[in-house]
């Protein structure tokens, strides 16, 4: 593994509360995202928290007034420092409705070590669009889940044919 910590940052994917509780595997990802917090701050690597932003009454997709999504996502597990960004954003990539990819470019940074919530959603589909547009996305596998261990096992499998999967420790032996 290869990873050039000057031009890299840490994406914690939607960590709230409810998310980590109906993970299969939540606190223990909860857990590895805090050593990985702390190792980005000790070593300079810019923190990017995401939240999801429900859409305003009456803006919502249509795909999306159908469904229940009851989950209190006012909080975050962790506590963003000052130093940590957080982006509100209501679809499954980094990129869309954002200005991830322009904060990127402007400060020269082309790796995405990804963790957080939901493997098989918001971690796939940021970590394909990221290499989509030419970033170098790195999942942490202990530091990723899912509600859905099924999914979350192929997601991994899917992304491990396209992008380094990796484990916790090998982000922290850097």
């Amino acid at each position: 593994m290869d990873i050039d910590i000057d031009h890299s940052v840490l994406l914690i994917w939607d960590l709230h509360p409810s998310l980590v509780q109906f993970s299969f595997n939540g606190e223990e990802v909860k857990q590895n995202v805090e050593k990985l917090v702390d190792w980005a701050h000790k070593k300079n690597v810019p923190v990017i928290f995401t939240k999801i932003t429900p859409f305003p009454k009456g803006f919502e997709p249509p795909h999306s007034k159908n469904r229940s999504f009851n989950l209190d996502v006012s909080s975050l597990a962790i506590n963003p420092s000052k130093e940590d960004i957080v982006v509100n954003k209501n679809t499954w990539s980094l990129f869309v409705g954002t200005n991830v990819e322009l904060m990127l470019r402007n400060s020269n940074k082309n790796t995405i070590i990804i963790t957080g919530i939901a493997t098989d959603i918001g971690v796939e589909t940021t970590a394909r669009h990221a290499y989509a547009l030419g970033f170098i996305p790195i999942i942490v596998r202990d530091a990723v889940s899912s509600s859905d261990k099924d999914a979350h096992d192929r997601s991994l499998l899917n992304m491990s044919k396209f992008f380094e999967v990796v484990n916790t420790k090998d982000i922290l032996s850097i």
